[in-house]
């Protein structure tokens, strides 16, 4: 398990909690606060992921709006944290890109 890395659409508080008791240790969120109407914020997200013991990270960008800074970041933070990793956004599609943008430069230590 230690290798896994998911992608998923967004996630809640109470999902962050459920990560925990699946042995999740990172969370990246991708998404910027407020796109939608009552979506959780990254600061709640944070939050619950610190009490949890998750590292958690916000790499937020629009979609369509992947710069090479974001891709920095997202491999910067990526290489120091643990694994199983869990990646979000408002689809998964974001983040999708950014993982795949980050290997395609070979920015990921694995």
């Amino acid at each position: 398990m230690s290798d896994i890395i998911t992608i998923s659409g967004q996630i809640t508080p109470d999902e962050v909690r459920q990560l925990a008791q699946q042995g999740y240790k990172t969370l990246i969120n991708n998404r910027p606060d407020n796109e939608e109407p009552n979506q959780p914020s990254s600061a709640q997200i944070a939050a619950v992921a610190a009490d949890c013991g998750i590292a958690y990270q916000q790499i937020a960008f629009a979609g369509g709006m992947l710069e090479m800074h974001h891709v920095q970041s997202f491999a910067d933070f990526y290489n120091q944290t643990e694994r199983p990793l869990h990646i979000f956004c408002r689809s998964g599609n974001r983040s999708s890109i950014i993982l795949q943008a980050a290997r395609e430069h070979d920015l990921l230590d694995d």
